[in-house]
């Protein structure tokens, strides 16, 4: 089985059931990902795979710290023994050292997990912060403020996630720079 195949079972079996919407939105992430393909090259696979995966932390049965990136992360690492590249992704994904740190879990994610390349980082932080809970596609902006809305300003995700704007911002620049210049390259005179 390759490694998105793997991936989609994998989320599927943790997500789809317990957490439906949950499973939507990590599906909507990874169809993200892949109108990504141009600026990856042999990352695609790669970066689909983590952004299938990136909220299986989520999941009741494997939730131990409440916080979704490392207990995802740990899972993936300890019990699935995943690609290291799509692990650290996961561990990493949305500016999740910003919310590890609200957490008290920063030194945690950081001994534990490297970062990825900053490339892919920026990728996945754009695949999902341009998918609605729901799995369509929305601006970061919009994204920004459901999850605001949703968990509340002076919440350790609506804190955490207001701190995060600026780096989400700037990825999405940095993402959407580099697609331009990929459309460019390929485009005939």
């Amino acid at each position: 089985m390759g490694l998105t195949a793997w991936a989609y079972s994998l989320s599927e079996s943790m997500l789809a059931e317990p957490l439906p919407r949950r499973w939507a939105h990590s599906l909507g992430v990874a169809k993200r990902a892949r109108s990504l393909s141009p600026i990856l090259g042999r990352d695609a696979e790669l970066l689909e795979a983590a952004a299938v995966l990136h909220d299986v932390g989520y999941s009741p049965s494997i939730a131990a710290t409440g916080f979704h990136p490392l207990d995802g992360a740990r899972f993936l690492r300890d019990q699935e023994g995943a690609d290291e590249r799509v692990v650290r992704l996961v561990a990493h994904h949305s500016c999740a050292l910003l919310e590890a740190e609200e957490r008290g879990l920063r030194r945690d994610l950081e001994t534990e997990f490297e970062l990825e390349r900053p490339e892919l980082v920026d990728a996945l932080i754009v695949s999902d912060m341009t998918t609605t809970p729901d799995g369509e596609h929305t601006t970061p902006a919009a994204r920004l403020d459901e999850i605001v809305q949703r968990y509340g300003p002076d919440t350790i995700v609506g804190r955490f996630i207001q701190r995060a704007a600026p780096e989400i911002y700037a990825a999405t620049e940095r993402v959407e720079g580099r697609m331009s210049l990929a459309q460019a390259t390929t485009q005939p005179m």
